[in-house]
């Protein structure tokens, strides 16, 4: 189901569209969910939302799950997933502004216990590039005029789309700007909608200084999550995946984790 939204943000207000999937169990005695509910839990909660603003996107997929066990006193589980459009503005390397598309992400499970607890994540979506490092050492290993040559060489390139969810506990509260810089700060370099050559130029050099498979941009965004949130809880979840359209290559290349923050801080 899409939706408007407004999201009211320190210094800035957000309007997206939103896409909702939402989610409730059934006990093993009932045929199927009362479906029409699911629709005005959302409605109602969203409406509410465009005339006064939500704190989060993951905030209103909180109230959504919430208002799913309501409307469904037999369920046990209401889960909320809010996928929405989102621009930023950036800086090329040659200082060109410009707004890039982005994607938000927010996850809210509400389960019912002896007490109603809820748990919610929030992340992005993010495109940009990888430089192969494989062909790269190849070319230097088997080509004498790249034999002597200092630093980067060429090599082949993919479009890299990165996905970074985490869990937000309760009392904290996560930019998703921040996610996003952590994600491009990941890849082999990010990309833009719109560059001049100056700009092509530079990015692909860049690119080419730090070679990257999908493997090393999980293993580098699981690393910059621990360095800037090292006050979250051990038990907090983070989910990345990364996939590279490959250019030379009929298949793509994917990696993913799933991991709390304990397993990933251990020794």
């Amino acid at each position: 189901m899409r939706k408007p939204v407004e999201v009211k943000r320190p210094g800035k207000l957000a309007t997206l569209t939103a896409t909702f999937d939402v989610f409730v169990d059934l006990p093993w005695d009932q045929r199927g969910a009362h479906l029409s509910r699911n629709l005005e839990a959302i409605g109602e909660i969203v409406d509410e939302a465009v005339r006064n603003p939500e704190h989060s996107l993951e905030d209103l997929a909180e109230r959504i799950s919430l208002k799913l066990l309501e409307k469904h006193a037999y369920a046990t589980d209401g889960e909320v997933w809010a996928t929405a459009d989102y621009f930023l503005e950036k800086t090329t390397p040659m200082g060109r502004k410009s707004l890039e598309p982005y994607k938000l992400v927010a996850r809210a499970i509400a389960h019912r216990g002896k007490r109603i607890e809820v748990r919610k994540s929030v992340g992005v979506e993010v495109l940009g590039m990888t430089a192969c490092p494989c062909a790269m050492e190849t070319i230097r290993e088997e080509n004498p005029a790249y034999a002597s040559v200092k630093g980067p060489t060429i090599t082949h390139n993919q479009r890299n789309r990165t996905s970074l969810v985490l869990e937000e506990p309760p009392g904290s509260d996560i930019e998703a700007d921040d996610l996003i810089a952590i994600v491009e700060a990941s890849m082999s370099s990010p990309t833009y909608e719109v560059l001049k050559r100056p700009d092509e130029g530079r990015i692909v050099q860049d690119a080419h200084a730090r070679p990257r498979f999908v493997e090393d941009v999980v293993r580098e965004v699981l690393s910059r999550v621990l360095q800037k949130y090292r006050d979250l809880p051990d038990d907090a979840r983070v989910k990345v995946k990364s996939d590279s359209e490959e250019s030379i290559h009929k298949h793509n290349a994917v990696a993913e984790r799933t991991a709390t923050l304990g397993e990933l801080r251990a020794p």
